[in-house]
C-alpha cells in the first residue's frame, strides 16, 4: 500500500549540498526528511524556507510515496538528488547503504517521472 506525501528540499548555499527539511532543521539525509500529508502545512513550511535566503537556494516541495514503510521521491530527478551522484557511488548519502538506501534505489515510483509517463502514453 502507498501513501503520497510531500517533502521540502533545497540546496545549502554554504556547501552546495542537497538538503531536506527535517523535524529539527535541515539534513542531508532524505531518510530524515519531514513528510507532509497536509498540502497547507507543506506550503507554510515552504514559505518559511523561502525566507532563509542566506542559507538556502531554491527551496521547493517534492512528491514522495511511502511503500512498505520506506519513503522515496516520485520523480527520478529527486531520487538522484536524494542518493547522490550516479557516476560515483562512493560519494553522497548512498555510501551509507542499508535498507533505506536500497529502497530508494529499487523504488518503482522513483523510476518514473510524471513527464516521462506522459510522453510514453502519447506514443
Amino acid at each position: 500500500m502507498s501513501t503520497t506525501l510531500q517533502a521540502l528540499t533545497a540546496n545549502d548555499l554554504r556547501t552546495g549540498e542537497v538538503v531536506f527539511r527535517a523535524a529539527e532543521g535541515w539534513t542531508g539525509r532524505f531518510a530524515e526528511a519531514q513528510l507532509f500529508s497536509d498540502p497547507l502545512d507543506a506550503r507554510a513550511e515552504l514559505d518559511l524556507a523561502a525566507l532563509e535566503t542566506v542559507r538556502l537556494a531554491d527551496p521547493y516541495l517534492i512528491d514522495v510515496v511511502v511503500t512498505d514503510g520506506f519513503a522515496s521521491p516520485t520523480s527520478f530527478r529527486e531520487r538522484i538528488r536524494a542518493l547522490g551522484p550516479t557516476v560515483r557511488e562512493d560519494l553522497g548519502p548512498q555510501t551509507e547503504g542499508g535498507p533505506r538506501v536500497e529502497a530508494l534505489r529499487r523504488s518503482h515510483a522513483a523510476a518514473r517521472s510524471a513527464g516521462r509517463l506522459g510522453l510514453i502514453r502519447k506514443r
